[in-house]
């Protein structure tokens, strides 16, 4: 079996292509069941962020679930679904055919793509966990993506023992680097990046107005920011009145309606936009009202939102004075090298340790129930020559057929020895899962006796 990460993040893809696959996250949640379906994966969690999406798979092939994840993906891009017959590769594809545009975002995806397999999928998940891998690097955020990724795959029945471990460890591991380092507080958030970033345009907070449209996590995240910042005023819009309201009434900010958005954006010089709708939320004709109304006084519009809230300035139809759009991309770019780089190398010299031992527990059970069956094998073979020696030594006493088990026993045990220990140790190398089953054909050991030894008993029901 293989263990496997297929995805693509801000680190790989523009904002683009990620803006696309966040419009069509429904799709891309069905992933998981299309690979599954596929029978090249026999466990999927799919990690669905703003800045990330990643496949994660079991597999007892690494080839041929690399191939049926990455047409997924493809899929999840926006291409028509392609049934067993619409693989480019088996026969020419004809104008207007679907192979065509399957093959077209199938090769858009794969420049932007990342695999990682085994340990490296391993370090991967651990290293994600701990916030190292995010925009933000250090946000705490990603532990609860990665917990909903983890519940969602196990109501759907397709977490099994692997991912299950390998999740619950890698929340464990995240946790603990919060906790016992200081990288939390040492990084910088998007928000705290996007107001430092809006003072250069617009210069300190304290007396302007400030905005916030959405209600969730990370608009109450970003009113907090701004209140604390020393914002002038502050208001929130909200498309759910009830939740403006609340986030309104804990950060002091005043509630509008959203049919008063541009009427908001226009009276506001920092407006924070991060829903999560489809489509632009303030559009470019927004844009210009606002700026008309405004008479082109200095305004900053950052956008936290994937897909974007904010239409891009490209789209347009005509040049705006005095108005300046943040949007993830260059926050990105302004948040690297903002952590320090010896609180960083002990994270992840901890992820480092932790990836080690984790690798060995999973060792030690691929192996365990090979090693387990062949000691029951040996110990049956015990019993049978024993229960043997009684039939031709009926007489014998029990001290001295007490002491044959032991030196049968002894003897057994050491020369089983050393080939359970040396199994154990060359599973740790690449290739590993060769000696286990060489060990299995050696001592002609059945799939069923270590199924046997590897399924815990059903508990007998009450009569």
């Amino acid at each position: 079996m293989s263990l496997l990460v297929i995805g693509l993040s801000h680190h790989t893809a523009p904002l683009t292509v990620l803006e696309n696959l966040a419009q069509r996250a429904e799709r891309a949640r069905e992933i998981a069941t299309d690979v599954i379906g596929s029978a090249t994966a026999t466990e999927v969690v799919v990690l669905s962020t703003c800045n990330r999406l990643e496949v994660y798979a079991e597999a007892p092939a690494f080839h041929p679930a690399v191939a049926a994840i990455g047409e997924a993906l493809a899929v999840a891009a926006g291409s028509t679904a392609p049934g067993p017959a619409l693989d480019p590769r088996v026969a020419p594809a004809t104008p207007g055919d679907p192979r065509d545009e399957l093959a077209a975002t199938a090769a858009g995806l794969a420049e932007h793509l990342y695999v990682r397999f085994d340990d490296s999928a391993v370090a991967h998940a651990f290293t994600v966990a701990c916030g190292l891998d995010s925009m933000a690097v250090g946000e705490a955020q990603i532990l609860g993506q990665m917990r909903e990724a983890l519940a969602s795959a196990q109501a759907a029945g397709q977490a099994g023992e692997s991912l299950n471990s390998l999740f619950q460890q890698a929340l464990r591991v995240g946790k603990r680097a919060h906790s016992e380092t200081e990288i939390d507080q040492h990084s910088v958030s998007l928000v705290q990046m996007a107001l430092e970033e809006a003072a250069r345009t617009l210069g300190p907070l304290s007396g302007l107005r400030v905005a916030v449209v959405g209600a969730g996590g990370m608009s109450g995240l970003s009113a907090a920011t701004a209140r604390r910042a020393g914002a002038g005023s502050l208001t929130v819009v909200g498309r759910t009145p009830e939740r403006a309201q609340r986030l309104a009434a804990t950060t002091g900010a005043t509630a509008r309606p959203w049919a008063e958005l541009v009427d908001v954006v226009a009276e506001s010089d920092l407006v924070i936009s991060c829903t999560g709708a489809v489509g632009h939320v303030v559009t470019a004709l927004d844009v210009l009202e606002s700026s008309r109304r405004r008479g082109g006084r200095a305004q900053v519009l950052v956008d936290l939102a994937l897909p974007r809230d904010v239409a891009p300035a490209d789209t347009w139809p005509a040049p705006v004075d005095g108005v300046t759009v943040i949007d993830l991309q260059q926050l990105g770019r302004l948040l690297d090298g903002r952590t320090d780089g010896a609180l960083l190398r002990r994270v992840r010299d901890m992820v480092t340790g932790e990836v080690a031992a984790h690798l060995t527990r999973r060792v030690e059970k691929s192996v365990g129930p090979t090693v387990a069956a062949l000691r029951a094998r040996a110990a049956a073979l015990v019993a049978t020559e024993m229960a043997r020696l009684d039939q031709r030594l009926p007489d014998l006493d029990d001290a001295t057929r007490s002491e044959v088990g032991l030196a049968v026993h002894r003897i057994v045990e050491k020369l089983l020895h050393t080939p359970t220990v040396r199994v154990k140790e060359f599973a740790m190398e690449e290739g590993g899962a060769d000696y286990a089953a060489a060990l299995r054909e050696l001592f002609d050991l059945e799939p069923k006796d270590i199924a046997n030894v590897s399924t815990p008993p059903k508990r007998g029901g009450r009569a």
